[in-house]
């Protein structure tokens, strides 16, 4: 079986997923990765095919999205031609994560594919939102990465083509320890805006993982590292807690470890909101944004808050059980039902 799989290499949560379930898809068929996106900081182990710029997200250093940037990065006329080009029709099965090129050539082929990771799992009316949905960012949710079939990932296993998140099998033999310090992944903001808010809880030492840092160093309590797979695994095992945005794969990660979390959602992100949505569901301290009364929150969460542990050592076995068991209704489906589908992606929900 020749498997073309397609992840996006904004942010590193999907590179990470990518480098834990790459070893399991093998042994059903080759594998050829496209790899779409230009701003991560984590690089992929394993030989990449295609690649593009694709479109990504940008940041700015107080917390939110740079549109000005994002907006900069976007080529359609290249776009347009990388979505006619993909060869997309020369695969048995096409998994995808979350990536738009990919998507948009076999919306235009008609070829079946699977939209396989967390923002699969928004497809389900179950999985968490915020009580004012975003309609923009619901369309964007359903409609940027359109497939045939799901299998999403989330927190909890909200619908039957949900489960657990994918977490990196460093973390699932790893032997959590409290070393009295707190593990930092706010990729939104900037070293100088990270230092304004940690240097005043000088009785506390921080671990902050930034984008700007490229060695390790010292400024008073806290100590920035770069973001590194290892270096972050370790910090994440032996930490007292974490303070990280509204992603997927970092609260995940510190669930299954049994770390305490505040979680930070990216303002703009409706993805990270809905996110947060589903953390308070689980006991999690969520904030909109770091102000003046950070200092008061963090001092009771540290004192009051428990910390959750779900156990997600199963995942990978029983997603890809699920998947490649649709992979025969994937190879007979008719042409007139795939039009269908891809007209309403909601009605294609596994």
């Amino acid at each position: 079986m020749k498997i073309f799989y397609a992840i996006q290499a904004t942010g590193n949560g999907h590179i990470s997923r990518a480098m834990e379930l790459l070893p399991h898809l093998r042994p059903y068929g080759t594998v050829d990765i496209f790899l779409s996106g230009a701003n991560n900081s984590l690089s992929l182990d394993a030989p990449v095919k295609y690649r593009s710029s694709g479109l990504s997200l940008f940041y700015t250093c107080t917390g939110g999205l740079d549109y000005w940037k994002i907006m900069k990065s976007c080529h359609p006329l290249k776009l347009r031609k990388e979505i006619e080009e993909l060869p997309v029709e020369k695969y048995d099965l096409v998994i995808n994560d979350f990536e738009y090129i990919t998507a948009a050539s076999c919306t235009k082929k008609k070829i079946p594919s699977v939209h396989f990771g967390h923002q699969a799992s928004f497809q389900s009316d179950h999985t968490p939102r915020p009580a004012s949905k975003n309609q923009i960012g619901e369309w964007i949710l359903k409609n940027y990465a359109r497939a045939t079939h799901h299998v999403g990932l989330h927190f909890e296993k909200y619908d039957n083509f949900i489960f657990h998140p994918v977490v990196k099998k460093e973390l699932l033999n790893a032997q959590p320890s409290d070393k009295n310090y707190i593990t930092v992944y706010l990729p939104s903001y900037c070293e100088p805006q990270l230092k304004n808010i940690f240097h005043p809880l000088k009785e506390f030492a921080f671990q902050i993982f930034s984008r700007e840092t490229s060695q390790p160093k010292k400024s008073g309590n806290i100590q920035f590292l770069p973001v590194n797979r290892s270096l972050f695994n370790e910090s994440l095992v032996h930490c007292t807690g974490v303070i990280t945005g509204g992603g997927f794969e970092t609260p995940a990660e510190a669930i299954h470890l049994g770390k305490k979390i505040i979680c930070v959602p990216i303002r703009g992100q409706y993805e990270q909101v809905c996110n947060a949505v589903a953390l308070e569901k689980l006991g999690v301290i969520c904030l909109k944004n770091i102000d003046k009364d950070f200092p008061l929150l963090f001092h009771r969460w540290i004192s009051d808050t428990k910390s959750i542990r779900i156990d997600y050592g199963k995942t990978i076995p029983e997603a890809l059980e699920y998947l490649f068991s649709k992979y025969e209704h994937i190879k007979s489906s008719q042409q007139s039902d795939l039009t269908l589908n891809y007209m309403n992606p909601v009605l294609c929900s596994c």
